[in-house]
């Protein structure tokens, strides 16, 4: 098992580092659907949603640079943590995504299945916190 993992850990961390790009570059595209999900307890919600997604490209870049990968794996754990709060309000309210292309109303599963995927994201993150060993993905 821990071969295939390290057989893994190069192809997967060029899945990582492009899709925190991606979902950052959304954050610009279509704030409106993030907006949706900040708390409102949080202010400025925009000015989050922009922060939030420059994070996410910052982190996605990073991680696919050698020299600010393991850096940039903190930051992405640190990210993933300042965002749970958006998670648990769109578990805990109930929120509906209006804009959302084929509907905004998650389940109920969707809704509160994206609070472990956060701890499964982290772990994930994490993996790429060690230094590299001289077969490793670097």
């Amino acid at each position: 098992m821990n071969e295939v993992l390290h057989r893994l850990k190069r192809p997967l961390l060029y899945v990582m580092g492009p899709a925190y790009v991606v979902a950052g570059v959304l954050h610009f595209i279509v704030p409106e659907l993030y907006i949706q999900i900040v708390p409102p307890v949080l202010p400025v919600a925009l000015l989050l949603v922009y922060l939030s997604g420059l994070a996410e490209i910052a982190v996605g870049i990073g991680l696919l640079i050698p020299q600010t990968r393991r850096h940039a794996a903190w930051a992405t754990v640190a990210l993933l943590i300042a965002i749970f709060p958006a998670n648990v309000y769109m578990a805990t309210h109930g929120v509906v995504i209006e804009g959302l292309p084929g509907g905004g109303d998650p389940s109920e599963f969707v809704r509160w299945g994206r609070l472990p995927l956060q701890g499964v994201l982290i772990l994930w993150a994490l993996w790429y916190t060690r230094p590299p060993t001289g077969t490793d993905y670097s």
